[in-house]
């Protein structure tokens, strides 16, 4: 359906789409088109811009950048020369870009005018990188992207790569220690794509695929990767924006979306919400982190449309199970993330490493092609989280008897309260039912008596008022005894990460000053 046994290496779809759709619109961005041709053909000017500055099969390039559609003729380029893309999130502090850029062993680094003088000012710290190229304009001493690129040859070099190679080394967000770069293999997504595809109900070219989440995380880039391998046209945001994306929805009519659930809830409370046209919207998938059922409840009534959950990781290439749009049915089948896809093999296994019987916790390991080639130049961190073929998620989750699998939290998230094990995703999710409660994260706070208590931490709906009391009554009526929070704290904003991750890290350092053990 995909011509996916024509299909070998990352650049193959896009090269395959110029020939029998090359006019069509790949990309628009900001109002600039880009058709399959156009990308295919600067993708190879790229590429040979790439390799006449002297990077070989294997080399690191690196982009800084917010979402931009340059990002996609520099990544197939580098497929195309054997070199491996490495995006960073724009996000990170000026040592911490350093820090990736050295680790990945960069030789060319693209970068726009918002991040020149980060650049600069890190530039004496950099130890491998041999050319910069600036996106945005001209520069002082960087050649502008626009006039490097077309004074390359527009013949693709077809240069012979592995289908083990690297194709992209994403980095994880380093919430403790500095972060880790995930490698991706060409042979880890080209045969997940049909396979994820056809799991998921088909697209068809004709789709209009929204990308709105960063092309630094894997929610982003490979998103956006499977609207180009089928051969849709692409609406990329710069970033998120809930008011834009609406628009953006109806103005081009938008098929496909893929959203964090922070970003749904953003879309809910943004004025204007419940009237503007959706109807275009087949699908909105959405994972990467726990969506408290209210909010899912809410969304789904505002779409009206097939609502589908991917659960997955950086170190999965993404997705491995998919909760269907008839899952989404008003049963308890709509908490949990879905059925194993067709791609991969997932079990839940106790500390000894044994399968867990249906309904008991344990944390979620991964096998399959998806699995990552392992975190780079850190084999003892690879030998950790793959062991006998198998990726350790750090996630926790239960199958129940018909095969649906149900996440609690990540493992270190587990609150351990006496003698049981609390999981704050299912206490967030009990929260987020109160009308006044727009935003929660439960965290374990120190207790001399029980090791740890729960703790929650609300933002309210403006205008709303609520008192601890009243938050831990409602819990009451919600949920198990043990499980209610023994304390409330209320916030104007919760910390998040630029994918929407809460950063529940930032959230304890307070309560947990001064004691020897600190929960991760």
């Amino acid at each position: 359906m995909y011509n996916s046994e024509n299909y070998t290496y990352m650049a193959d779809p896009i090269r395959h789409h110029a020939k029998v759709r090359g006019d069509k619109a790949a990309l628009i961005f900001e109002g600039r088109e880009i058709s399959y041709g156009e990308l295919d053909r600067r993708a190879s000017q790229v590429a040979n811009g790439l390799i006449a500055a002297g990077v070989a099969p294997g080399q690191r390039v690196a982009i800084l950048a917010k979402n931009i559609d340059l990002f996609f003729e520099i990544y197939y380029g580098a497929t195309k020369a054997g070199a491996v893309l490495v995006p960073i999130n724009y996000r990170l502090a000026p040592p911490e870009v350093a820090y990736v850029l050295n680790d990945a062993e960069t030789k060319v680094l693209f970068v726009t005018d918002d991040y020149y003088d980060l650049m600069a000012g890190v530039a004496s710290d950099l130890s491998t990188v041999t050319k910069t190229i600036a996106l945005h304009g001209g520069h002082d001493h960087w050649p502008a992207h626009d006039a490097w690129r077309d004074s390359q040859d527009t013949a693709d070099p077809n240069r012979e790569v592995n289908e083990e190679a690297t194709a992209l080394q994403a980095y994880s967000s380093g919430t403790t220690g500095h972060p880790k770069g995930v490698e991706m293999m060409h042979r880890n997504f080209v045969p997940f794509a049909p396979q994820a595809l056809e799991d998921w109900g088909g697209w068809v070219a004709e789709d209009v695929n929204l990308v709105a989440m960063p092309l630094y995380h894997v929610g982003g880039c490979i998103w956006a990767f499977l609207g180009l391998y089928v051969g849709t046209t692409n609406i990329l945001q710069p970033e998120v924006d809930p008011p834009v994306i609406l628009e953006v929805i109806e103005r081009y009519r938008i098929t496909q979306v893929f959203f964090v659930p922070a970003v749904i809830l953003f879309l809910l409370q943004t004025p204007g919400a419940a009237t503007t046209d959706v109807s275009s919207v087949r699908h909105v998938m959405y994972g990467a982190s726990p969506i408290p059922y209210p909010v899912l409840q809410r969304a789904v009534k505002m779409f009206n449309c097939g609502f589908a959950q991917l659960y997955g990781l950086t170190e999965t290439t993404g997705a491995v199970t998919y909760l269907a749009p008839e899952a989404h049915d008003g049963s308890e089948k709509m908490k949990s993330c879905g059925k194993v896809m067709s791609s991969a093999k997932v079990q839940v296994v106790d500390g000894n490493g044994q399968q867990c019987p249906p309904g008991v916790v344990g944390e979620i390991i991964i096998s399959g092609n998806q699995v990552m080639k392992g975190y780079w130049n850190l084999p003892e961190e690879t030998e950790k989280s793959i062991r006998d073929g198998w990726f350790h998620s750090g996630d926790a989750g239960f199958f129940d008897a018909d095969g649906y699998l149900y996440i609690h939290d990540r493992v270190k998230d587990m609150i351990v309260s006496g003698a049981e094990n609390i999981y704050p995703a299912e206490v967030e999710s009990a929260l987020a039912g109160h009308e006044s409660i727009a935003d929660v994260a439960v965290i374990g706070v120190p207790d001399e008596k029980w090791g740890e208590t729960v703790k929650a931490v609300v933002v309210l709906v403006p205008g709303a008022a609520l008192s601890e009391g009243e938050v831990i009554a409602y819990a009451r009526t919600q949920i198990g005894g043990f499980k209610i929070p023994r304390s409330v704290d209320f916030m104007d904003e919760l910390p998040r990460n630029p994918s929407g991750k809460i950063l529940k890290r930032e959230l304890r350092k307070p309560y947990w000053q001064g004691h020897d053990r600190q929960v991760n």
